[in-house]
């Protein structure tokens, strides 16, 4: 049995305005109805894999558990590490805590934010590599590439790494960086290298091993983070205090261009990282909904993520256009790449939509602004079935509910009461109250808030069901 380690604790730029810090592209339906995280999940469950064991970060722990539920697909565990130090130590704590389990653990480490279009084709690729693994190799997967890209690691087969419907597992010569455009087009028609597709499948303590002899300084306070990690809720929360003490470093630096015997299985799988909009257009062909083009050519990606927009184009050349509500951008898709410099610029000039969405995820459900103005602001919120908010209350601002659909459970001071579509309830500035859904389906409200200060920290907390600290 193989258990999954899956990665989703990044939170890249390349994809913005529809990936950001608050809620990065593993968790958002990029290419269909379910998220790359979900997509993920789902074609790493059933024999002959075990529950994974999902590694995030905090700000995406309520994210993950309930993606996961979801999609119907129940985690052995979830590690939450205290800060992001990439993907190096993530996987170095998982394979620690899989080891404190079952010393024969095998594991398959991959990342919640890539597409495989041929599901069958990738697990005979895994199958392929079971054997060396569990003679203590690591293995990687290539992808077979069909073009000279420059965006990707490349691999080196030491010899052919078999065929389409025959992969097998052969020794690694080399990893290539990222190579520029005329090393692509050679590796591209020499027919032997093949894409880095960043996942791995060993032993857990064939991983131990080889973090002690290439990366040993890592070991110690992760070691000391997992034997400190405390229960919270469903996740294992890893003691912050040493962990902090861990340096940032991806798993390919640390451990796998240094590892000497490194086995690598040609996957031809239709495997994309999405790593960018020009990644995403190959990957999405057809029209989406909210989407008008007119005379423009298959180089231009238009795209509209939100209720009631409409994206129209006319005459485009290369061009990407994605509108959200609260943001638009347009670029060159030769530029892809280069998103990232525009997010940070965001950054620069304190532009809150550089990492923050309209829509706030929350672990009983969403809410977000529709409008906001001096001493007033207007919320649509969604509360799942079974989602409690805190007991709270609030030292700046008054509260109005009005019930759209659904049923809520509402206390205001020493009352509580039933309210269904179209009742409403007052809460006063400093009144202690709670909102929870008890229904099956769910319930949707509009908040207004009338008051001095109106931000998401002036909420002082007296009972919370998912053990949330102040800021979140």
């Amino acid at each position: 049995m193989l258990t999954p380690v899956i990665l989703c604790g990044g939170s890249g730029t390349r994809l913005w305005p529809l990936s950001r810090k608050g809620y990065p592209k593993q968790f958002v339906p990029l290419t269909g109805q379910e998220s790359l995280f979900q997509a993920t999940a789902r074609r790493l469950s059933g024999p002959p894999f075990r529950p994974p064991l999902v590694v995030t970060a905090a700000d995406f722990r309520f994210i993950a558990a309930g993606q996961l539920a979801e999609a119907g697909v129940t985690p052995g565990a979830i590690l939450i590490e205290p800060e992001p130090r990439n993907t190096g130590p993530a996987v170095l704590a998982a394979a620690l805590h899989a080891l404190s389990g079952d010393p024969d653990a095998l594991l398959l480490v991959a990342p919640s934010d890539h597409v495989i279009g041929r599901p069958a084709a990738f697990r005979a690729a895994v199958e392929a590599g079971i054997a060396a693994a569990r003679a203590g190799r690591i293995v990687t997967f290539g992808a077979v590439p069909d073009r000279a890209e420059t965006g990707y690691g490349w691999l080196e087969p030491a010899e052919a790494a078999g065929d389409a419907g025959h992969p097998a597992a052969v020794p690694l010569r080399r990893f290539v960086e990222k190579p520029r455009a005329a090393l692509a087009a050679e590796l591209l028609a020499g027919g032997r290298h093949l894409w880095n597709m960043g996942i791995f499948l060993a032993r857990a303590d064939a991983l131990v091993a080889a973090f002690d002899s290439l990366a040993p300084d890592l070991g110690p306070p992760l070691r000391a983070s997992l034997a400190g990690a405390t229960r919270d809720l469903d996740f294992l929360r890893l003691a912050s205090a040493p962990w902090g003490q861990v340096r940032a470093v991806s798993f390919d630096y640390a451990v796998m261009e240094q590892a000497a015997d490194v086995a690598v299985v040609r996957c031809d799988a239709g495997w994309s990282d999405l790593g960018d909009w020009e990644a995403v257009a190959r990957e999405v062909a057809a029209p989406r909904a909210g989407v008008t083009a007119i005379d423009c050519d298959e180089a231009t990606l238009l795209r509209a993520d939100g209720p009631g927009l409409h994206v129209v184009g006319l005459g485009l050349r290369g061009i990407v256009a994605v509108a959200m509500p609260d943001a638009v951008l347009v670029a060159d898709r030769a530029r892809a790449q280069d998103v990232r410099l525009a997010v940070e610029r965001l950054r620069e000039r304190g532009v809150a939509q550089a990492d923050a969405l309209p829509r706030v995820h929350r672990p009983w459900g969403w809410y977000e602004t529709l409008v906001a103005g001096e001493r007033f602001q207007v919320k649509r919120i969604l509360v799942a079935p079974g989602g409690i908010l805190s007991l709270q209350s609030h030292v700046h601002r008054a509260e109005h509910w009005v019930v759209v659909t659904g049923t809520v459970r509402v206390t205001i001071g020493d009352r509580t009461d039933l309210l269904t579509e179209n009742q409403s309830a007052y809460i006063p500035l400093g009144t202690v109250h709670r909102l929870e859904n008890p229904g099956r389906v769910p319930a949707v409200l509009i908040e207004v808030q009338t008051g001095a200060y109106l931000a998401e920290d002036d909420i002082r907390r007296f009972e919370d069901a998912y053990a949330r600290g102040s800021g979140e």
